[in-house]
Order: structure tokens, then C-alpha cells, then sequence
């Protein structure tokens, strides 16, 4: 179905037109498994604004999520890509042998499941086991090559709560990265074995002891942001591992919040965000904020 926009609208309310009789979650997850496009660009946003004579286009045909719950929040889901929130705690992929205790088997599952056995997913990147935020994964290993090899050009955007307080609001951190025999990650001069690492941060609050950043990777090495913010002096909250106050509870305040990519199959534009979880500025079980 097409709709010819007559005046500058969002692009929830265009569809809560035309659909009266579907409820403003019915829109919600129309838009959020890529059934809409905007003068033919696939659109995963309801506040989208829409200008006249935009044309608004729904596929009935397209993907439809199945009518399993998935474990985990799932922010984008097409025949090709699944987009999920991973908490804190829980491994990206286990060994073999653990079964279900590892996000990607507990997504599998749900995946499985929904399509009766039709489909998998396979593995882009993963996070540290006491990271929490959004991973990809593909639905086909053909995909997966591809994903991996344009993953660089992925934005990614983390929230960090660390300790201490950052010179400037800004900054750039570049050093050679290698893990040592102590298995940490370490910043060496550059030599053969050591990888590249560029981490931008910005600082978004300031409290005397405390400081939230916003943190974008332009690589992705092995604890890149845990190793940079600690070598900067501002470890990141209840990482005990690179040098965290051990008073504090054990759970590493970073969430990998934001991705915006090309989709690697109909190479439309996909971002997906996620909000900061509800404990991640609590120090201790109770507190309300850091302080």
C-alpha cells in the first residue's frame, strides 16, 4: 500500500491514518521490522518526519516477526539480520558443550522456533560477558562475510560510567594494543603482534568522583574501551580487572547503546538505539544515581 503524504507529519501518525483500527504498537513493530519505506528508503523510525507529497509505502509481504517471545529484546529482525540487546553477565557465545547459557544459543533458539527449524544465525562481533547492549547477527553465513568485512564502517556508540574525571570533554585516545601473558589487554609500542586502537569519547555528566561519557569505537579491538579509559585514568565503573574501586559492585557500567550500518543485503540504512539499562548509574543495590 501507498500513501501520498498531504501535509509534514511523523511518520507514526501518516500510518496511525491510514490504519485507524491498528493500535500505536501495531505501528510501532510495522516500522521496527523494516515493513515501511519513505520515497523508497526502508525507514525503522516512528518520529521520521514525512513532508508532502513524501510517499509512504507498506509491505504486507515483508518479514513478520513469529509469535515466540524472544528471551532478549529484539530492535530489528528481517529475513537477513537480527538486532538484540545483550545483558550483562551472559557470555556473546559459549564454548561448545554449555548449551543454552550463551546469548547467541538462547537467541538460536528463539530463532529456530519462529521460522520451525528454516532458520540460524551467525555470530558479526561480540561483547565482553559483563558488557551489556546490541549485537548483530546475520541469517545466513554469506551475509556474515560481508557484515564482518564492512564492519568498520559501522558507527558504534557506547555509554561508560567511570571513575575519576576526563582533562577535557572531548578527546581521542590512539595507542598499539596486545594481550600479555597475564591475558589483560595492555597499550606496547607498536611492534608486530600489537593492533591499532582509536576510541573517541565526550563527556555528557560530571559529578566530583564520577563522569558519564559517550564513547564511539573507530576500531574494535579486544577490551579496547575498558584498557583506554583505564590507561587514561578514568577506569570504567566495577571493571576490577583494569583497575576499578573493588567497593563497588561487580558489574562493568558499559552499554553499548547505538549502531547505525549499511544493511548488507538491501543496503538501506538501518540505526538502532537502545536505552541506558535502569541500574547502570547505581554504584550499589538501591542506589538511584551514582554520586
Amino acid at each position: 500500500m501507498k500513501i501520498v503524504s498531504k501535509e509534514k507529519i511523523s511518520l507514526m501518525e501518516v500510518l496511525l491514518t491510514a490504519f485507524n483500527e491498528a493500535s500505536r504498537t501495531t505501528v510501532k513493530k510495522w516500522i521496527a521490522h523494516s515493513n515501511v519505506k519513505v520515497n523508497g528508503k526502508l525507514e525503522t523510525n516512528p518520529a521520521t518526519v514525512v513532508n508532502p507529497g513524501d510517499v509512504v509505502e507498506y509491505n504486507r509481504q515483508t518479514f513478520r516477526p513469529g509469535k515466540i517471545k524472544p528471551p532478549y529484546p529484539v530492535f530489528f529482525e528481517d529475513e537477513h539480520l537480527l538486532v538484540a540487546e545483550k545483558p550483562a553477565g551472559l557470555l556473546t557465545i559459549g564454548d561448545r558443550g554449555l548449551g543454552g547459557t550463551s546469548f547467541y544459543q538462547q537467541m538460536l533458539g528463539y530463532v529456530k522456533e519462529n521460522s520451525k527449524g528454516k532458520e540460524r544465525i551467525f555470530v558479526v562481533h561480540r561483547l565482553d560477558r559483563e558488557v551489556s547492549g546490541l549485537l548483530v547477527f546475520t541469517k545466513s553465513e554469506d551475509l556474515q562475510t560481508r557484515f564482518k568485512e564492512q564492519w568498520k564502517e559501522v558507527k558504534k556508540l557506547y555509554y561508560a560510567l567511570v571513575e575519576g574525571q576526563p582533562v577535557n570533554d572531548t578527546g581521542t585516545i590512539r595507542s598499539w594494543l596486545m594481550e600479555g601473558n597475564d591475558q589483560k589487554v595492555h597499550s606496547v609500542k607498536e611492534m608486530d603482534g600489537a593492533k591499532c586502537a582509536v576510541t573517541h569519547y565526550r563527556v555528557m555528566d560530571r559529578t566530583p568522583d564520577y563522569a558519564l561519557l559517550e564513547v564511539e569505537l573507530e576500531t574494535g579491538r579486544k577490551n579496547q574501551i575498558r584498557v583506554h579509559l583505564s590507561e587514561m585514568g578514568c577506569p570504567v565503573v566495577g571493571d576490577r580487572r583494569y583497575g576499578a574501586n573493588d567497593r563497588y559492585e561487580r558489574r562493568i557500567r558499559l552499554h553499548a547503546f547505538y549502531l547505525s550500518f549499511r544493511h548488507p543485503a538491501t543496503d538501506q540504512i538501518i540505526e538502532v538505539k537502545s536505552k541506558m539499562p535502569k541500574s547502570f548509574l547505581a554504584l550499589k543495590p538501591g542506589d538511584e544515581k551514582y554520586k
